[in-house]
């Protein structure tokens, strides 16, 4: 489900704040069937969630939790792409000079 790139994009984007399907078809760039049938796949997974607002859907993601998870996702990637050092190993090696 989360190996797609365009659904990846999507929760990032949902992660910010709420999204109408040609809002979101406008940021990707993308086909409004596509994002419409990503959307309909994210939301059968329960990790987005939708509500009416007139004739519009809006979406969001479903809880918190997805999105600290997304948040560490992307920020391990950008760790690894831009070869920044781990956190834990920093950490690691702070405490290790400090007992030194």
């Amino acid at each position: 489900m989360l190996a797609d790139p365009t659904r990846m994009r999507i929760l990032w984007i949902l992660g910010q704040r709420e999204y109408d399907v040609a809002a979101l078809t406008d940021d990707l760039q993308a086909a409004r069937p596509t994002v419409s049938q990503h959307l309909a796949k994210l939301k059968l997974a329960g990790l987005v969630q939708s509500r009416k607002e007139g004739r519009r859907s809006l979406y969001s993601v479903r809880d918190l939790h997805l999105q600290e998870l997304l948040t560490e996702v992307f920020s391990a990637a950008d760790h690894q792409t831009n070869a920044l050092p781990d956190h834990r190993r920093s950490i690691a090696h702070d405490i290790n000079d400090q007992a030194g």
